[in-house]
């Protein structure tokens, strides 16, 4: 599988090292867009419309990370564009109806999904009060500055909408840059990193002005801007390709395994042999197994379940199987109680045994409760029903039952067939599902001879793992 997560990350760096473009001298430098972008700043001061700044450091040789083009430009975000905070909105302002309100979350929603359920608003009138020191416009970007960080929202010609103030950050785009390419930025491990510089490795839980103005950024020529985000874009575009061909690919080898599981037990995988023997055969050794642990005291003698009626068949099977029980050819125990606190995570000297619970290995223990190969089925909790093997001495808690086998039965064909009979179909269906194993115990599975059992077990082994390798 193709780690396209990993891809959109590598690709957003080169893009904003100058490595997915060509630098063209018609594009002209970062340098002029720069002082274009001041140009713009100083009348924007001068009318009032942005508020003037004390000047940034200027970039120490120390500070810049990596190397760009000759005719690009390292900056501060702040020198670029006008980072702005919301006036205050009270929570008894918070309105029903009206203008939309978004606070971080609804920031971060639109950032990933383009759309949002939201449930707060202000009135229209406070909106055009608020309309006079400023509202987000067209081109702008909206960046989620407290839980998920740095989430940006580039603003549309038609959204109208208010938002909440040092939860979210607004950058106005003074200079008209491809928004396109801030969010790069934004996204890169560039930004990632600048952000936790803040604290000490790890990612604050706010993003500040303050905090913003101060971080680097590579500037390209406008025109490079431009072709570096169409190029991002349809990379991208191939890279959702390829995701929906994975996922495709993922969700139909999942239906083909089941099918294949499926296939194997009812036997349409594997030749039925003379030489097999008859799955009545097997039936009657393993009742003579389990009658001589029974008079040995090794085993507690079983109530009788009622004989397999026609009706209760749901598939035919091959003529030398037989419909059978899981109690007439199992024994069914659940595990034993053991406190959380007798659990250690890590295996040792002192817990150098594992410990299984209904959804596989909790832990590790210093006792045990089982020894040899066997199937286990979980009983309690949303995943009751799954089926796990487990081997050689091991502790089983009373969330596990414990499948034991007679007449060197094939736990491996066992574990396949509990794995088809979806045993979660039969929990309880209370606020904690559960399984009897006395309910367990009367469900059906249709028995092969012996020798048929491993050629099944051995052809899924084989199909499954093809499927696994692609």
């Amino acid at each position: 599988m193709i780690d396209t997560k990993a891809l959109r990350s590598r690709i957003l760096d080169l893009a904003i090292q100058g490595k997915l473009t060509e630098q063209l001298p018609s594009d002209g430098t970062a340098e002029k867009s720069y002082q274009q972008i001041q140009a713009e700043k100083q009348a924007l001061i001068k009318e009032g419309k942005i508020k003037k700044e004390k000047p940034l450091p200027e970039i120490a040789a120390d500070e810049i990370p990596f190397e760009i083009p000759s005719n690009w430009k390292w900056v501060r975000w702040g020198e670029i564009v006008n980072i702005v905070s919301a006036r205050r909105v009270h929570q008894s302002d918070w309105k029903k109806e009206g203008i939309p309100f978004y606070r971080a979350r609804e920031i971060a929603k639109l950032a990933e999904d383009g759309y949002v359920d939201n449930d707060l608003f202000i009135s229209e009138e406070q909106y055009e009060e608020f309309s006079k020191s400023g509202i987000p416009h067209a081109g702008d970007l909206m960046i989620s500055a407290v839980g998920t960080l740095g989430k940006a929202y580039i603003v549309k010609e038609e959204d109208k909408f208010y938002y909440k103030d040092a939860s979210v950050l607004c950058i106005e785009n003074i200079g008209k840059i491809e928004a396109g390419f801030l969010i790069a930025v934004l996204k890169s491990d560039l930004m990632k990193k600048q952000i936790e510089s803040n604290s000490g490795g790890t990612t604050v839980d706010t993003l500040t002005m303050v905090r913003m103005i101060k971080y680097l950024l590579p500037l390209p020529p406008l025109a490079e801007q431009k072709r570096i985000v169409e190029r991002v874009e349809e990379i991208f575009r191939l890279l959702d390709t390829i995701d929906q061909a994975q996922e495709k690919y993922s969700a139909d080898s999942q239906i083909l395994k089941a099918k294949l599981i499926t296939a194997g037990i009812q036997g349409k995988l594997t030749e039925q042999l003379d030489t097999d023997g008859t799955a009545e055969e097997l039936y009657q050794q393993i009742q003579a197994e389990k009658q001589k642990l029974i008079k040995e005291g090794k085993l507690k003698k079983e109530k009788p379940l009622p004989p397999v009626s026609p009706e209760e068949v749901p598939f035919e099977i091959p003529e030398n199987w037989m419909w059978v029980r899981l109690g007439e050819v199992f024994t069914l125990q659940a595990g034993k109680f053991i406190s959380a606190a007798q659990i250690s995570a890590e295996q040792g000297s002192d817990h150098q045994y594992k410990c299984f619970g209904g959804n596989g290995i909790r832990g590790y223990v210093s006792d045990y409760n089982t020894n040899g190969t066997h199937a286990l089925i979980g009983r309690q909790g949303a995943l009751c029903g799954n089926v796990n093997l487990a081997h050689d001495i091991f502790y089983a808690t009373e969330h596990a039952v414990v499948v034991y086998q007679y007449c060197d039965v094939d736990v491996n064909w066992i574990f396949y067939g509990l794995t088809e009979l979806n045993l979660n179909q039969y929990a309880t269906s209370v606020a904690q599902p559960g399984l009897a194993v006395g309910k367990i115990e009367k469900v059906l599975i249709p028995l092969p001879p012996l020798a048929e059992q491993k050629r099944i077990a051995d052809v899924l082994e084989r199909a499954l793992g093809a499927i696994d390798k692609g």
